[in-house]
């Protein structure tokens, strides 16, 4: 009898190790939710309304048209690089200025798939330990540390330099 329960306890502890060494592809984050909520990074916040000057003329109004507080991102990140908003033509970047600063170096055709194979490869080196998959602990930040971003020591580095860092906290208030 003793026998017999100490065999379905191994196979038991046999299955758990080898459901924790499950193929498939790595998930470092382990999120349980499966509800169907909404997308808060499909949200865009609108601009802030502002009065035009007196003399400038309001565009007319057209059904289904873009409105002066719609946001644009995309025309928003081309100036953001030095590129003309006047060059977006029908949501396509058109800028030719943008796109040669752009690929000054060299373009790599299958840059996404390259890049999508490294990071399933570091993925998968970095899973987490067999218990930490088995009880679907999140290994995210731990995995990622070594490429993260020291943000009080960059400061440091950029204040010492002479570089004015005035979106940053003042010295006091760091750390």
């Amino acid at each position: 009898m003793k026998l017999r329960i100490v065999t379905r306890g191994g196979v038991a502890l046999a299955m758990a190790l080898l459901a924790g060494c499950g193929g498939g592809e790595p998930r470092l984050m382990s999120f349980s939710g499966s509800g169907s909520g909404p997308d808060e990074f499909a949200i865009l916040p609108g601009k802030p309304l502002e009065l035009p000057p007196p003399a400038a003329p309001l565009p007319v109004p057209v059904p289904g048209g873009a409105n002066l507080a719609d946001p644009t991102p995309q025309a928003d990140a081309v100036a953001a690089l030095g590129g003309s908003r006047a060059a977006l033509a029908g949501g396509a970047i058109t800028d030719q200025a943008l796109i040669a600063h752009a690929g000054r170096n060299g373009i790599d055709g299958n840059i996404r798939g390259e890049l999508a194979s490294r990071d399933l490869d570091y993925r998968r080196r970095n899973d987490g330990r067999l218990l930490e998959r088995l009880f679907g602990v999140n290994v995210y930040l731990r995995a990622y540390e070594p490429q993260s971003l020291d943000q009080y020591g960059e400061l440091e580095r950029l204040r010492a330099s002479g570089i004015r860092t005035p979106a940053a906290p003042p010295p006091s208030a760091a750390r």
